[in-house]
């Protein structure tokens, strides 16, 4: 489970980059890693959609804050 969340933090994290390269530079990053077709292009995004789902569960489910003082 630690893997997973891992994982879906650095997907998430990527696709931000991804995001700020596209909003300072033009730059779209995620059409050309999928060659600008349009259905990969959703897959990626719906991966990042799932990923922010499961950190969603992880964070309200497992609270890795509480013992943070």
């Amino acid at each position: 489970m630690k893997l997973t969340t891992h994982l879906a933090l650095a997907l998430v994290v990527l696709f931000g980059v991804f995001a700020t390269l596209y909003a300072l530079f033009g730059v779209n990053v995620l059409a050309l890693i999928t060659a600008y077709n349009p259905y990969a292009c959703r897959a990626l995004l719906s991966l990042a959609g799932i990923a922010a789902g499961w950190l969603l569960f992880y964070f309200l489910a497992f609270r890795p804050t509480r013992y943070v003082r």
